[in-house]
Order: C-alpha cells, then sequence, then structure tokens
C-alpha cells in the first residue's frame, strides 16, 4: 500500500512539474510576444514621421525608366474615395515643390497621383536634372502640407 501511494504521489508530483513547465513555457512565449509587439510599437512611435522615397537619395544618378518606391511613416497608404483620419495616398510632383496644406494637388502631367493606394512606380524622365517631390494626401487629394513631402534632386544619365 505504501509503495502504491508513493507511486501515486511522484506520479502527482510529475503531472504538477509537467502542468507548471508548460505554463512557463506560455508564459515566457507571451512575455516574447508582447515584447516583441511593444518594440513595433515604439519602433513606430519612435520613427520619424513623413513619407521617403524608399529606393532613391538625394543627388542620385539614375537611367530612365526611373522606378520609384514610396513609404510613409507615421499614416497608413488607402486608395483615395473617402477621408479617414490618419491615411491617404502619395503623389509625385516631377520639377515643383510641396503642395501647402489642406490645397488639393493638382491633376496634370507633373503631378501623378496614386489614387489606388500603390506605393511603387516607374517613371520615364527626359535626361538631366529633376526634382522629385513626393506628396502625401487625404481620400479627397487634399495635401497634408509640407510636413508629409519629401523633394529630392536626380540627375537622368542617358
Amino acid at each position: 500500500m505504501k509503495t502504491k501511494t508513493t507511486l501515486l504521489i511522484a506520479s502527482l508530483v510529475l503531472m504538477l512539474l509537467s502542468s507548471c513547465n508548460q505554463t512557463s513555457k506560455e508564459a515566457t512565449q507571451h512575455s516574447e510576444d508582447t515584447t516583441m509587439e511593444e518594440k513595433a510599437t515604439s519602433d513606430a512611435s519612435t520613427s520619424d514621421a513623413g513619407v521617403y522615397f524608399a529606393n532613391l537619395t538625394d543627388g542620385a544618378e539614375i537611367a530612365s525608366p526611373v522606378i520609384i518606391q514610396m513609404g510613409v511613416n507615421g499614416m497608413t497608404v488607402e486608395p483615395a474615395g473617402e477621408v479617414n483620419e490618419g491615411k491617404g495616398h502619395h503623389h509625385i510632383i516631377i520639377d515643383g515643390t510641396f503642395i501647402e496644406k489642406g490645397q488639393g494637388v493638382p491633376m496634370d502631367e507633373t503631378h501623378l497621383h496614386f489614387g489606388k493606394g500603390q506605393t511603387a512606380d516607374t517613371l520615364a524622365l527626359a535626361p538631366g536634372k529633376h526634382t522629385l517631390t513626393l506628396q502625401f494626401a487625404d481620400g479627397i487629394h487634399a495635401s497634408y502640407g509640407k510636413d508629409w513631402s519629401k523633394t529630392i534632386a536626380i540627375t537622368v544619365v542617358e
């Protein structure tokens, strides 16, 4: 009887230890997941808000057609149509400057609209010096202003 009781107690202790170990692993995993989420959130909140050219730098010399990758920190890209706080879409202004906050982005050959929520495009540019201004605007193309624009100078080589 004493042996059966000892075996039963030993089995219960093993089950408890196993259960505690599993709970500890789950807690550790949850802690790691939470830490990763907090890091992602803090990275997003500490990064500079605004738009940027992901693959081009100021002063770059490049061949045409020019591949342009557009990015934004602090807002979400969405198609044009509705005005939603913290959301909008990209525009590229060729050889021009930013659009004042609240003003509509013109629609012509030098003001390119990416109203489907695109974040990349290829542009055919003539050889020579150009400026490219990336401008973020809301769902009805009203500019978010200078703080949500980025201008770079590039030289297109033959």
